[in-house]
């Protein structure tokens, strides 16, 4: 929703006029006040999506545009859309998103079962007959070919991102240290996603206990969203690690805090053993922080190609040597990869260059384009 949301105003700058169509009921408070057209479809029964009637309001609304995006799989709203669309005319792509990762088959074995027993009807479909299949690195691409041995698509990486930082940068700085005035002074390693088992969390608090002797300023910084209630179990081994007073827990931040976390610390961790883009990457690429991220990070390649960061197994092994790597580094080296970050945001992940690139696919199927719809 959040890319959805960012990169509609870049399309904008480049002549594209765009409806956003959800599944959320039509008062819904995000779909009120948008620098967009934002409809709501539903609202719709169960996590599935369904909602009797929806092909035939998508079709309706989708021949007042020239071509349909389909933001994600495994919900009704793709389905819904291939059913409205077959011999209309009108060209649809789909962006997956990170979904079709082999990750999920191999953690989630019985889920994978059941996506099989929908896959062959449904998506398999959807994904044959679209006009393209968007993905936003190559890494993605070529693991979306791993889940389903009935696999058809037209492929093409079109690349993703997020919107430059806003605001000053200084100020942003010294809201958080001001909220947050314990953290003053401290060297800060960034952890800010989702507390998941996904996310890598844990190998991230183990790797910091071993190497939080090496300095006492170090503090392990941790925001996001406790969404599985696992938070309090981390917080008991870090009590068991003995290194309460070098860890932080921030909950979720957002606007000028959230930017302000990224310009106070000196490394952004992320040790997912999954991750299709990660936003909250490129946000920190965008605010010249270095990163050190675990190789299933879908961006780790740009990262190590561009030198703008540390990029690691997502095991405590690779986990603790990415720490002990940054620490041991020269500061003007770390000067260095700041600025390498900064240009491996501009170059590849800000969403000004990533609508550029999506209109380029779309103008080989539509000949005189003018506004598009998002799903």
């Amino acid at each position: 929703m959040e890319g959805v949301r960012q990169i509609t105003p870049h399309l904008a700058a480049l002549g594209v006029a765009t409806t956003v169509a959800s599944l959320d009921p039509p008062d819904a408070p995000w779909l009120q006040n948008q620098p967009f057209e934002a409809i709501g479809l539903g609202p719709v029964a169960g996590g599935y999506g369904y909602r009797r009637g929806l092909p035939a309001r998508i079709r309706a609304l989708a021949e007042q545009h020239d071509a349909v995006i389909i933001h994600g799989t495994w919900q009704y709203h793709a389905f819904a859309t291939w059913r409205a669309l077959r011999g209309t005319g009108v060209p649809y792509f789909v962006y997956t998103h990170g979904m079709l990762d082999p990750w999920f088959k191999r953690t989630y074995p019985l889920k994978h079962l059941k996506k099989w027993a929908y896959w062959p009807w449904a998506d398999y479909r959807v994904l044959r007959d679209a006009q393209a299949v968007l993905f936003t690195t190559e890494q993605e691409r070529l693991l979306a070919r791993q889940s389903f041995w009935l696999y058809q698509a037209n492929e093409v990486v079109v690349g993703y991102g997020t919107s430059a930082p806003p605001g000053d940068a200084e100020q942003q700085r010294e809201l958080f240290l001001s909220r947050f005035p314990q953290l003053r002074g401290q060297r800060l390693l960034l952890f800010l996603s989702r507390i998941h088992p996904k996310k890598g969390v844990d190998l991230l608090i183990e790797a910091f206990a071993a190497m939080a002797s090496t300095d006492p300023r170090l503090q392990l910084v941790i925001a996001g969203p406790d969404q599985l209630g696992w938070q309090d179990e981390l917080q008991q081994r870090v009590v068991k690690l003995g290194i309460s007073d070098s860890v932080t827990w921030l909950g979720m931040l957002s606007g000028d805090l959230k930017w302000g976390a990224f310009r106070a610390a000196e490394l952004f961790c992320l040790p997912s053993h999954q991750e299709n883009f990660g936003i909250v990457v490129a946000e920190a690429l965008a605010c010249g922080l270095p990163v050190a991220i675990a190789e299933p990070v879908n961006i780790a390649a740009e990262v190590v190609a561009a030198r703008a960061g540390l990029v690691h197994a997502d095991t405590l092994a690779g986990t603790t040597e990415a720490l002990r790597q940054w620490l041991a580094m020269g500061d003007s080296e770390k000067v260095q990869m700041k600025q390498r970050a900064v240009r491996l945001f501009s170059e590849r992940f800000d969403f000004s260059t990533a609508a550029t690139n999506l209109v380029s696919v779309l103008q080989f199927a539509i000949p005189a384009h003018s506004s598009f719809v998002a799903h």
